[in-house]
């Protein structure tokens, strides 16, 4: 594969993949605590996951963003057979609760080769890295508490989140948003097929990369893994 001045990635499934620990133990807090319809703790795992598919294929639809202390109260309604009775409940303190228990089970790099790849690419002088991912029950900035851990963002320029610039991929706006924060000082002249982005979508990430006009990798989702760059 060519060497290129800019790599882009994705997060999910590309860098990282969580620890199924955080959705047992998440699906059994909002078991205990909103559900007075009497849900068990699989109907409650499974409400989880059709929310998170909607509200992802929502965001990819629409470019925008929905926030997770929504995707939260969407859980919450359907577990209690789309109630809206909201009004005792603290968001706030619910998502801190559930930025507390991510911690606790902390997701994991996605495959063995993901650290050293990036570390690759970041030896060349001449190379730069970011993030461009979206978010759903979890946001930005728990996100670089966990690649703070994972010691993945020291092999990161920058990282962009979703739910803080209300945009989601495939919009061309988050696109050119990761162009124009890319170092112009190291990169003086950089051209569209200078930067590739990677990732496991592609929907959200070689559709959006592509209608940019940058190259795209897609990875994970099929025979392709990240060392297909070092190839």
């Amino acid at each position: 594969m060519p060497s290129y001045k800019h790599y882009s990635f994705d997060l999910w499934l590309t860098l990282i993949k969580s620890n199924p620990a955080f959705k047992a133990e998440r699906a059994r807090y909002f078991h205990a605590n909103f559900n007075a319809a009497g849900k068990s703790p699989e109907e409650v795992s499974v409400i989880f996951r059709k929310v998170d598919l909607m509200v992802n294929a929502i965001n990819e639809r629409t470019g925008k963003n929905i926030d997770a202390e929504e995707m939260y109260l969407m859980v919450i309604s359907i577990i209690n057979d789309y109630s809206t009775a909201f009004q005792d409940i603290d968001i706030d303190e619910l998502y801190d609760r559930m930025e507390i228990l991510l911690l606790e089970n902390m997701p994991l790099v996605y495959c063995p080769d993901s650290m050293g790849v990036l570390r690759s690419l970041k030896d060349k002088d001449l190379s730069s890295t970011s993030l461009l991912s979206n978010t759903g029950f979890i946001k930005g900035r728990t996100l670089r508490k966990i690649l703070n851990h994972l010691e993945l963002d020291q092999l990161l320029d920058f990282q962009l989140y979703s739910d803080e610039v209300r945009m989601s991929k495939p919009n061309l706006k988050f696109f050119q948003l990761m162009l124009d924060t890319i170092d112009r000082d190291k990169h003086v002249e950089l051209e569209l097929h200078e930067i590739i982005h990677v990732g496991d979508n592609p929907l959200a990430d070689v559709k959006g990369a592509e209608a940019i006009g940058i190259k795209s990798l897609l990875i994970n989702s099929n025979h392709l893994t990240i060392s297909s760059l070092l190839l």
